[in-house]
């Protein structure tokens, strides 16, 4: 609880000059389908496959991650792609990614299998009725398929077309800390996967050196590594447009290690 309270505490910073935004994240926390889906798929996944978690707070660490990102790409002056593409403004890319992100896993409610996929058939919906108290038009129909593909394109076995897909893969993938791996693990069982969870300290998203974007992880012991190239890897191989801006280093110990996912 106390995580959930300091990250939706840090989104809500994040978001504090987007009013939509900061809307749509009042409206996601609120709506009892999204959150019973959420909470449902979430005990599916640690209950019935002992696999560790995948619920809200997945959701949130999820969202504020790749928001990060993509503020980083921002900064750096590298627009989303909706945003070059002339379909909607910067605001509208954070909200596109900022949904996506916490509706990334909700297809768990289904099935772990193919689960990126459920996600879409769930919410494409709903999403409609939600993004029509803000937008109108061809925005709401862009916008609605931009956070449907977000969704869709997480997993890595799809690639990303998009900035704003490519950042929620990877601000999926980056929520490692303390055990949070993303490639799920069987809760109690020693082996690599599990151990190289549990090697994770932190995981920093910051402005890069050579690119726009630097994750840096902190670990305890080099089986971490196993988790960073299973993970991240994965991940920025399968994030499309951003993954040339992205560099991935480790802090084993204090010993210094850059990962190439090219």
């Amino acid at each position: 609880m106390q995580t959930d309270t300091r990250v939706l505490t840090e989104l809500k910073k994040v978001l504090k000059k987007n009013p939509i935004a900061s809307n749509l994240l009042y409206d996601l926390e609120g709506d009892t389908e999204i959150q019973s889906l959420i909470s449902h798929g979430n005990n599916i996944v640690v209950k019935r496959l002992n696999y560790n978690d995948h619920g809200r707070t997945h959701s949130l660490i999820t969202a504020l991650n790749s928001l990060k990102i993509l503020q980083l790409l921002y900064d750096s002056d590298i627009e989303p792609t909706l945003v070059a593409e002339g379909d909607t403004t910067y605001t509208d890319a954070q909200a596109v990614v900022l949904v996506s992100a916490y509706l990334h896993d909700i297809g768990n409610a289904i099935s772990r299998t193919m689960h990126y996929y459920h996600g879409v058939c769930l919410m494409s919906e709903p999403l409609r009725h939600t993004l029509e108290r803000y937008y109108t038009g061809k925005k709401l129909h862009v916008i609605r398929s931009a956070i449907l593909e977000g969704i869709f394109t997480h997993d890595e076995e799809v690639a990303c077309t998009s900035i704003e897909a490519g950042c929620v893969t990877i601000g999926d993938g980056a929520d490692m800390e303390h055990g949070r791996a993303r490639i799920p693990y069987i809760l109690g069982k020693s082996d690599i996967h599990a151990l190289s969870a549990l090697a994770i300290n932190r995981v920093i998203i910051e402005r890069g050196t050579d690119k726009p974007v630097r994750i840096m992880v902190e670990m305890k012991n080099p089986a971490g590594v196993f988790q960073v190239e299973r993970v991240l890897g994965e991940k920025v191989r399968s994030s499309g447009p951003i993954r040339q801006y992205i560099e991935i280093v480790g802090n084993i110990a204090g010993k210094i290690k850059t990962f190439s996912f090219g």
